[in-house]
């Protein structure tokens, strides 16, 4: 189902396929309601893909859609630093609505360290950010993404969970 453009809305451009269940798993915990409000887009294939492709493919109509925000999913590779040179990459005019999170090496390390589904981690994420815990955005897989995530907690929250 497509986001309603006039209204706030989260795409969600995903690395590769591990990074496509999080966010899957992240969208079930949502209320039947707002599901509209959060889109999973295609695999980009690579972390500087997703940049290629946001930079290229999505930036430019996002001056169209002011109340449009996106989160880059990506794995860092155990590379802290790649937030900054991900960051450098997104146009200035877009950087309170462009956010960059992801596991610090990759997906199936945090698959193995909390030993559960990609997809089951995702709705830990989400019920984390629903209660404004760090249950598990604390692990020493995630904690790395506390900045953008207080970001996250102030733009995108009230979107994604607005009764709460």
């Amino acid at each position: 189902m497509s986001a309603n453009k006039d209204r706030p809305h989260v795409f969600v451009l995903p690395e590769d396929d591990e990074n496509r269940q999080l966010a899957n798993g992240f969208y079930l915990l949502l209320d039947q309601n707002i599901e509209r409000r959060l889109r999973v887009l295609p695999v980009a294939g690579g972390w500087l893909k997703v940049l290629d492709n946001f930079v290229n493919d999505h930036a430019p109509g996002m001056k169209r859609y002011p109340r449009r925000y996106f989160v880059l999913l990506i794995d860092f590779d155990g590379k802290p630093e790649r937030l900054e040179m991900a960051k450098s990459k997104i146009p200035a005019h877009l950087t309170d609505r462009v956010f960059v999170l992801g596991a610090l090496r990759e997906p199936k390390d945090l698959r193995h360290a909390l030993n559960h589904s990609c997809e089951e981690i995702g709705q830990k994420l989400a019920k984390d950010c629903r209660e404004k815990s760090e249950a598990t955005w604390g692990h020493p897989l995630l904690r790395h993404n506390a900045g953008e995530l207080a970001r996250l907690q102030v733009q995108v929250r009230p979107i994604l969970f607005p009764s709460i």
